[in-house]
């Protein structure tokens, strides 16, 4: 189970980032224009965000087994005809496709999760998870620059191939059917047009603000309709009797803590990757693959903290871990603040990677388990949906913000020297939104409450007769 879900956490997350070192080589070989490039990296995010809630209740109501093994079945199936793409369109449709596989698959893997495992257990098994999807996102930095300039670009989407085909091989035996006990439930189809509507939109228009400007009509336009559709949604859900969010699911101080807490620190690391990645190839001019290569110690710092915050939140609890993990990324953010034109990569990079990543550890690990405290095992999917919804609009809209920072205060100025400000300004920014998510983390309680009694799930053939109404 927890190998089956794990390598399908490691492609969702290595798909995020594989494909942004290869948008040059893509560009030229499909002809794309500047203005459309970006949406090879933006599709992916509105389609992944925006059917990530829907994907987590449709877990619990119809089988996560089930709704795993589609998610993968799409994201492979779409991996290859992202591979083969002869025009634009085809890339990005298919782009799409991995989105919405990414989206059923990644709150399908975390609610089995919560609820197969208990006890220090669930906390081990939550760490590793966290560990290695922090490292998929890191390495899909090196993955995409290795690829690109030695096999070719397509090379990106075809990696995905081996993986997922990996952790189909591991459903059979890894992942028990579900009771079918909460499929009597009727979809709340209200609330998913609304969510899956209003999240989309407010993607579509942090995005498209890269080209449009934060202050347009189309951009202010786009993000009111987003939270006047958002607003709809929250009253359907207060009165619906079945919702895709109940929303008394935020007022526990857990789950609703780690949801602000990993919305920030997602906005954070994104933002980091994003501008760490430009300073090492704008100003010390590195390639492809010696900018990827850059990002291991980053990647190695990531799984040490997750091991010691896996360690930690057993024997104490998710603050435990939290609260260092903030400081130490901020305090790495910080120092990655004062790159300079005339720095380097021992002087200016590794350090602050070491530090940023160990602290990124300590904070995605444990936030996984304080996220899905607390909750009924019916509803594993739904907090789990919550959870990825939170990490993936904090990414996508904390990185376009940022972005957005930064080119404004570089202006029209296109020396190394207003490159580097910009670039420092936002890296500056995002260590106050991990020193915010400490803030979080501190009025988090100190103690976990009682886990629930988890759902029942076949054992072994002893309990096989007992488990009479196993999902197909």
């Amino acid at each position: 189970m927890l190998a089956a879900a794990s390598v399908a956490q490691f492609v969702v997350a290595l798909d995020m980032a594989v494909v942004n070192v290869a948008l040059p080589a893509i560009r030229t070989s499909l002809g794309f224009a500047p203005v459309d490039l970006a949406w090879v990296v933006h599709v992916y995010a509105l389609t992944f965000g925006g059917f990530l809630l829907l994907g987590g209740r449709a877990g619990d109501l119809y089988g996560r087994r089930r709704l795993f093994v589609l998610g993968l079945a799409l994201f492979g199936l779409c991996s290859l005809a992202g591979g083969l793409a002869q025009a634009p369109w085809q890339l990005v449709a298919a782009r799409a496709g991995q989105g919405l596989g990414a989206a059923a698959v990644a709150p399908a893997a975390l609610a089995l999760l919560t609820t197969t495992f208990e006890g220090r257990a669930r906390v081990r098994a939550l760490g590793v998870w966290s560990a290695v999807n922090a490292a998929g996102g890191a390495l899909g930095v090196l993955a995409g620059g290795v690829l690109t300039e030695y096999a070719g670009w397509r090379w990106v989407m075809l990696i995905n191939l081996p993986i997922v085909a990996a952790a189909l091989a591991l459903v059979p035996a890894g992942v028990p059917a579900q009771a079918r006990t909460a499929a009597r439930e009727r979809m709340d189809v209200l609330g998913a047009v609304l969510a899956t509507g209003g999240i989309g939109l407010l993607v579509f228009g942090v995005v498209r603000t890269g080209t449009r400007g934060w202050t347009s009509t189309a951009t202010i336009a786009t993000l009111a309709t987003a939270l006047i559709i958002l607003a709809a949604f929250v009253f359907a859900e207060s009165r619906s009797p079945a919702p895709l969010v109940r929303l008394g699911l935020l007022r526990g101080r857990w789950v609703a803590g780690a949801n602000l807490i990993v919305f920030l620190a997602a906005a954070g690391q994104f933002a980091a990757f994003y501008f760490v990645s430009l300073y090492l190839q704008e100003i010390l001019h590195l390639g492809a693959a010696a900018t990827g290569a850059a990002f291991l110690p980053f990647s190695a710092g990531l799984v040490a903290g997750s091991v010691v915050a896996t360690r930690v939140t057993s024997a104490r609890s998710p603050r435990a871990s939290l609260i260092p993990g903030g400081l130490l990324a901020t305090a790495g953010l910080g120092w990655f603040a004062l790159i300079s034109p005339g720095g380097g990569f021992l002087t200016d990079v590794l350090g602050p990677s070491l530090l940023c990543s160990v602290g990124t550890g300590l904070v995605l690990a444990p936030v996984a388990v304080a996220g899905t405290t607390g909750v009924a095992p019916g509803e594993a999917g739904m907090a789990s949906g919550l959870l990825n919804s939170s990490r993936q609009l904090g990414g996508c809209i904390g990185l376009a913000a940022l972005a957005t920072v930064a080119a404004h205060h570089t202006g029209d100025a296109t020396t190394e020297s207003a490159l580097n400000n910009g670039y420092a300004l936002a890296l500056t920014i995002s260590a106050t939104l991990f020193l915010l998510a400490t803030a979080f983390a501190v009025a988090l309680p100190r103690t976990l409450p009682r886990v629930p009694r988890q759902e029942p799930r076949p054992v072994g053939r002893e309990n096989s007769q007992k488990n009479t109404s196993p999902q197909p």
